[in-house]
């Protein structure tokens, strides 16, 4: 195994590629057009570690025979990324409203320690933004118990 820390590659199948890039940009990710061409958009949401990869339907059928739901009324997952406060939080759900994304289609989460919101893509993928401070859990209690 290697030291170098692992990335993940977020693979999302969209209706209109230059609209879904646009989104993202909104929101804070960066364009690595090394990786991007009339299919496909690598979006750099942590350098480093976290990438989205934004598939143009008929890309998608590339790597998958199944069926894409739609994600306006189905949900296979709900992805989460980690925020530096609650403000922050706030911040990201208000940068996706205003570039055309839906706030809050999953309930808010306050439980004091840990804040979070989320918002939904122009093709209905939920992002989750969660803020916690890890010095206000309990000792020797697990975040699910202290909720």
């Amino acid at each position: 195994m290697s030291d170098a820390p692992q990335m993940i590659f977020v693979n999302l199948p969209v209706t209109d590629l230059e609209k879904s890039k646009a989104f993202y940009e909104a929101v804070g990710a960066a364009n690595n057009p090394a990786f991007t061409d009339d299919t496909a958009a690598c979006m750099v949401v942590a350098e480093g570690s976290i990438h989205v990869m934004l598939l143009t339907h008929a890309k998608w059928a590339t790597f998958t025979s199944k069926t894409i739901p739609d994600a306006h009324t189905a949900a296979q997952v709900l992805l989460c990324v980690s925020a530096d406060s609650r403000d922050a939080v706030d911040g990201q759900v208000g940068k996706a409203v205003a570039a055309g994304g839906k706030a809050d289609p999953t309930p808010t989460q306050d439980y004091g320690f840990m804040y979070g919101r989320s918002f939904e893509d122009p093709d209905g993928h939920i992002w989750e933004v969660m803020w916690m401070d890890p010095a206000a859990i309990p000792a020797g209690e697990p975040a699910e118990a202290a909720a």
